[in-house]
């Protein structure tokens, strides 16, 4: 049987720490920034820790 193959797109949007939680980035950064204030794009900037039911699949969707 051959590898499993790790899903690229999850791969790019989520990393899994240390512990075993799995950080994400924020959406919204992107463009149109010109309208946003500053208060709300420096909360964007920092990466957040996902807490939902998908947590398992997104796992062996990165682990492979």
């Amino acid at each position: 049987m051959p590898k499993m193959k790790s899903h690229r797109g999850a791969c790019k949007r989520f990393r899994v720490t240390k512990s075993g939680k799995i950080k994400r980035n924020k959406p919204y950064k992107s463009h149109i920034l010109t309208k946003k204030d500053a208060k709300r794009k420096r909360g964007l900037r920092k990466a957040t820790v996902l807490k939902t039911a998908n947590e398992k699949t997104i796992k062996n969707m990165i682990l492979g």
